[in-house]
């Protein structure tokens, strides 16, 4: 099991592209502890240093979807801005959603095309008539169907049926591409700030941990 998930900080400030870099961390330390497998399969780094705009990362092994889903929707990184010192705000959204990255190519073969002999009318239409020269050809995995009578031989209208099958394929398998790169594009637009599906803040700093320890252990 293999899924994608688009992690883009839309059109937020800086921090939103450092905030993004953070929960990816966070996201595959998550992943690690659950034995899936994480690739960054497509990066877009921000303009600071370890800030990305954007990241496509593929997530495998049992469990890949469910896991997807529990980080999908509207993140939050919750900390002070690094680049601002003055600025009150210190929640930081990005969004998540899975994606699909490859349509899948519709194979074209011979055998999954039924050729039926017709007859047509038209100029020309008395010799087809008789001979039923025109071609009806009907792909069947895609339900794609073409006539064609330009000619007056079977066999070369046949030929043109086979050529006009394939390249209708090929012309759907090439907007159905399309379709998929312009959802995913979509995505960066759709981030809500507010109403967070998930809340992620960074670590304590070791030393601060030490010393609410001593603080704990004071009479």
């Amino acid at each position: 099991m293999s899924v994608h998930l688009l992690l883009s900080a839309g059109r937020g400030p800086q921090e939103c592209a450092w905030a993004l870099a953070r929960l990816l961390r966070r996201l595959e330390a998550d992943a690690t502890r659950q034995n899936l497998e994480t690739h960054r399969a497509q990066t877009v780094p921000g303009d600071r240093p370890d800030t990305y705009r954007s990241v496509l990362i593929q997530i495998s092994g049992a469990g890949a979807e469910a896991f997807a889903a529990s980080w999908t929707g509207t993140l939050c990184w919750q900390a002070p801005s690094p680049y601002r010192a003055g600025t009150g705000r210190k929640n930081w959204y990005v969004i998540a959603q899975p994606c699909q990255v490859d349509t899948p190519r519709t194979t074209f073969a011979e055998a999954d095309v039924d050729i039926v002999a017709c007859r047509t009318g038209g100029p020309g239409g008395q010799h087809r008539n008789k001979a039923s020269t025109a071609v009806r050809a009907t792909h069947r995995p895609s339900g794609i169907v073409v006539v064609v009578d330009t000619e007056r031989q079977f066999s070369l209208n046949r030929r043109i049926a086979m050529r006009l099958l394939r390249q209708r394929i090929e012309d759907g398998d090439a907007t159905a591409g399309r379709a998929v790169t312009t959802a995913r594009w979509r995505v960066h637009d759709e981030l809500v700030r507010g109403n967070p599906t998930r809340i992620e803040r960074p670590e304590m700093p070791e030393q601060d941990l030490a010393s609410q320890g001593q603080t704990r252990r004071r009479p």
